[in-house]
């Protein structure tokens, strides 16, 4: 067989498994994988994998954190993935671990219950009980229990924006409020009633008090320090609920501070978090630098 023939072949045969990594494998997968090809940025890692904090098959969690971190008293940072409160995995997501673990951080992944097995409050639950977990064992992996900021993208900064404001998900499972020292919200909804979207109309419709669902409505004075990211291009999430959380916190006098992303679109800042895509969006480093404000 000529040589010509076969390097076809091998062409061939490399761009169908290319085009089948893509069409099969979900976009946060991807990322995570080619930023692990990528390398590590420090010497750290995962280390602790499908932790239980709850009794559901979807209360698990993982831990990353730097080398040697046992011991030492670090700041943690919990992170709350996207997917429109129906899809995710907290493996698709080891690429926020490892930037933030090779930053110093101790960094927990939740999963949670997903639409339509539940539907709200059900993952906001989740994500309190995540907290609670974390209170309760991080010291074992380094983490200093008294600096847990809480972070999420999408239906994650959803999440972690109802954990940071409405003080009574944390109080119902004997958790103070307090404890979440800083929240950091990448292109989230915060006030989106009515529900106008297959996704909202499925997770929150069933719901009797629709202003019990928005971030916006627990705005208070002794909220923590919050970080909104958002995205001007963002046609998923729409670019007003930022501006709207942010008047909300500005009208009570609590601690924010907004970062307006021009052209960038939903998925941009997330990326931002990625080592091959830093220049979509200066997301890690507005993280670090508010962290460093407010999380000492």
């Amino acid at each position: 067989m000529a040589y010509w023939k076969i390097a076809l072949g091998v062409i061939v045969i490399v761009g169908l498994a290319a085009a089948a990594f893509f069409f099969f494998v979900s976009p946060p997968r991807q990322l995570d994988l080619i930023d692990g090809m990528m390398g590590s940025e420090g010497d750290s890692a995962r280390v602790a994998e499908g932790v239980r904090f709850g009794d559901q098959p979807r209360q698990q969690l993982d831990v990353w954190a730097p080398a040697n971190a046992r011991g030492k008293k670090l700041p943690v940072l919990i992170f709350y993935y996207g997917g429109s409160w129906r899809w995710g995995s907290r493996s698709h997501y080891g690429f926020v671990g490892r930037a933030f673990a090779a930053r110093g951080y101790v960094v927990v992944i939740p999963d949670y219950r997903l639409v339509p097995q539940v539907h709200f409050p059900a993952f906001v639950q989740d994500s309190a009980l995540a907290v609670k977990w974390t209170r309760d064992h991080i010291a074992g992996f380094g983490g200093d229990p008294a600096r847990i900021a809480v972070a999420g993208h999408s239906a994650g900064a959803y999440n972690a924006a109802m954990v940071a404001l409405d003080a009574h998900y944390l109080r119902d499972i004997g958790v103070d409020p307090k404890i979440i020292r800083v929240g950091l919200l990448l292109a989230g909804p915060y006030d989106f009633y009515p529900f106008d979207s297959p996704a909202t109309k499925e997770a929150f419709g069933a719901w009797p008090r629709p202003d019990e669902t928005q971030p916006v409505t627990f705005a208070r004075a002794d909220a923590p320090p919050l970080l909104i990211m958002q995205g001007t291009a963002d046609d998923v999430v729409r670019p007003r609920n930022a501006p709207a959380l942010a008047a909300r916190l500005k009208a009570v006098g609590a601690p924010f501070e907004q970062r307006d992303y021009t052209g960038a679109n939903h998925n941009d800042p997330i990326m931002g978090l990625s080592k091959p895509f830093r220049s979509n969006a200066p997301t890690l480093a507005d993280i670090i630098a508010f962290l460093a404000r407010y999380d000492r």
